[in-house]
Order: C-alpha cells, then sequence, then structure tokens
C-alpha cells in the first residue's frame, strides 16, 4: 500500500510539474511526444518526415492482449483517421499509421484512443515545425 501511494505522488508531481506529454528526442527530426493514459497505459505519437510527407504513427501500449480500442488522429482540427485496433502480442499494443501531406506552416496533430472494455483514455499532441 505504501508503494503505490509513493507512485501515485510522483506520477502526480510528474504530471503537474511537466504535464503529460514528455517530449523525447529523435534522431533524423522525427518528433515524438509519450504520455500516460487516464489508467495503466502508455501513447507514443511519432512524426516522421517520409517522401516529402508526414508519417503520423500512433501507438498504445496496454500490455494486455486482446483489448480494442477506438483511435482517432486529428490533423490541424481535421479528423484523418478513426477506426478500432485491438492490442496484439507481444507487447499488448496497436498502432496506427498514417501519412499526411505537410501544410504550409506547423502541422499539429492529435491522436486520441479509447478503451472499448475499461473506458480508459488516452490522447497526445505532437507538432510538426515547417
Amino acid at each position: 500500500m505504501r508503494i503505490r501511494a509513493m507512485i501515485a505522488t510522483v506520477v502526480l508531481g510528474v504530471l503537474l510539474i511537466g504535464g503529460s506529454a514528455v517530449p523525447t528526442l529523435a534522431k533524423d527530426g522525427d518528433v515524438i511526444r509519450r504520455g500516460a493514459c487516464s489508467g495503466a497505459s502508455d501513447w507514443k505519437l511519432k512524426l516522421s518526415e517520409e517522401n516529402g510527407r508526414i508519417e503520423v504513427e500512433y501507438e498504445v501500449d496496454r500490455n494486455r492482449l486482446g483489448d480494442a480500442w477506438r483511435a482517432r488522429i486529428r490533423h490541424d482540427d481535421a479528423l484523418v483517421f478513426a477506426g478500432t485496433r485491438t492490442t496484439k502480442g507481444p507487447s499488448g499494443s496497436f498502432e496506427v499509421r498514417i501519412l499526411q501531406r505537410d501544410r504550409a506552416g506547423d502541422d499539429v496533430f492529435r491522436g486520441r484512443a479509447a478503451n472499448l472494455r475499461t473506458g480508459e483514455v488516452c490522447g497526445g499532441r505532437a507538432v510538426w515545425t515547417a
């Protein structure tokens, strides 16, 4: 019980100080953001250049096989992906990968996923700077 309280305190402190999205340095100009979901899962939103377009990868890691998630990705507020994904082995995660046109100025991407069994919600945001 004491360990759970300590973990909860650390998580709350990180969220209050640094927000839920933790930037990660990437190579070759990639933009990667990571964060915690409302339950036990974690999310990652990665943006990469691919032949003049933006490759968007949104991943949720639940560490549980067979959970269905409703996932959405928005590009500058326009819905560009909506569908259901199921966590698979070996890691108990799912990933959505799409390619998007690089628009003038900054491109803002938002990923959101909701676990259909538990109601857990994940969300993340990353910006591709021109």
